[in-house]
């Protein structure tokens, strides 16, 4: 189960013998989901070893393959089904993956000690020494567009151009425009030609974050870009070649939403070539230290003896939902907050949830009226947006739902109070 009330339950699947999933403790595979029938659907090898035939057993809500309910069909290994509000999918067994950890502590900007970021880097590397795609993904802050970076850093298009473009954050009437450029003229306000991220990446690395935002209609044009390797200017009529690599990231889990049909299939496929799944900070807490003193390097503070006592133990007890780029908006406010400091014991450290940040309506009289205003204001955004933030993993499209707010407000507001400044994936 890989999205759900379930998530993280498994089961094997043993050659002749169907499984059954359902909410009928008597299945092979039990789960919990409300919209789950007793006796949901069942899974069993195909005839010959190749592939696996998946029928729903006439559950009230259905089982649904690629965004359409199904009766019977056969899939292959790797193939994601939705059943109720579970999300499950046909995989081999976890086996180890017979590739050292890096002997690196940074790549590109990208700090860690922890085994989980030496076996990333160790992923990375090899990744850079070749021209496949990239499929990145994880929770917001965890150095997706850092990745990217330093895959096209070391690799051999280092000497090309990179161009990272945000899905989600341009209006769905500009996407189209923004990868594949337009022409003098072709819709109202054209004045004149522009090149797009495609061609302005020719030669090197084009990085797509966030692409589980681009709209469905514009997925199959990006899909024989790539498999052309030619776009189409909108309002042109000549195609024009490009050499890209293309790397892609996204918060969530593609394969669900491809399962639900909010992705096309032989996009995914095309793009997740090689899928690389980026651990959050919360699960590599030793890498703190190394990380806060990379990022007080890069502001210039004199930082000479250890990362450690009070400031550390509390950064570490802290549950970091906005990962490294939380930390990095952590930092520079403790920054901000000590002018006078020249240890990192010296920083003063605010977290959410510390007094300040625990009493939002409390007034201060001796302010101006305007200003003692914007303070209650500030506070009230600052504590509902970090508890929506946290709740839903830093998935925008997520807390707009949960907020009613519109995803471009959304943003503007999490940028005002540091949670997802952009720039760094």
């Amino acid at each position: 189960m890989i999205e759900g009330p379930d998530m993280g339950r498994a089961a094997a699947l043993a050659r002749g013998r169907a499984l059954v999933v359902g909410s009928d403790p008597a299945c092979d595979l039990v789960l919990s989901d409300p919209r789950v029938s007793r006796r949901h659907m069942s899974i069993e090898t195909s005839e010959g070893g190749e592939g696996f035939t998946v029928a729903d057993l006439g559950s009230k809500n259905g089982t649904l393959y690629h965004g359409a309910a199904i009766a019977a069909v056969t899939v292959p290994a790797g193939a994601t089904l939705r059943i109720g509000k579970t999300y499950l999918r046909i995989q081999p067994e976890p086996c180890g993956l017979d590739l050292p950890p890096s002997e690196r502590r940074r790549l590109g900007d990208l700090v860690g000690e922890s085994l989980a970021m030496r076996e990333l880097f160790a992923v990375l590397e090899r990744a850079a020494d070749s021209e496949v795609a990239v499929l990145l993904e994880g929770e917001t802050g965890t150095g997706k567009e850092l990745s990217a970076r330093a895959i096209h850093e070391h690799g051999a298009r280092r000497r090309g151009p990179f161009v990272a473009i945000e899905c989600g954050s341009l209006p769905e009437g500009l996407i189209e425009s923004e990868l594949f450029g337009h022409v003098r003229g072709a819709f109202t306000g054209a004045m004149a030609a522009r090149k797009g991220a495609f061609v302005r990446a020719s030669g090197g690395t084009l990085f797509l974050d966030e692409l589980d935002s681009l709209p469905l209609h514009l997925q199959p044009r990006l899909l024989r870009a790539l498999e052309s390797r030619k776009v189409r200017p909108v309002g042109g009529d000549e195609e024009v070649e490009v050499d890209v690599r293309v790397i892609a990231a996204a918060q969530r889990d593609l394969s669900t939403a491809v399962a639900s049909g909010a992705f096309r299939p032989d996009l995914y496929y095309r793009l997740a070539v090689l899928r690389v799944v980026l651990p959050p900070l919360r699960h590599r807490r030793e890498d703190l230290a190394p990380t806060i003193r990379h990022l007080l390097a890069l502001r210039g503070f004199p930082q000479e003896g250890p990362i450690a006592g009070p400031n550390l133990e509390r950064l570490t007890a802290h549950g970091w939902p906005g990962n490294v780029r939380e930390l990095r908006n952590v930092i520079d406010r403790a920054l901000a907050l000590s002018p006078g400091a020249r240890d990192f014991s010296e920083l003063r450290i605010s977290l959410p949830g510390d007094p300040d940040e625990r009493e939002p309506l409390v007034v201060r009289a001796d302010r101006p009226f305007a200003e003692a205003k914007q303070r209650v204001i500030d506070a009230f955004e600052r504590g509902y947006l970090g508890q929506l933030f946290a709740e839903h993993e830093g998935n925008i499209s997520a807390i707009a739902r949960a907020a009613e707010l519109d995803r471009k407000h959304l943003r503007a507001l999490l940028r005002k109070h540091g949670l997802i400044p952009g720039g760094d994936g």
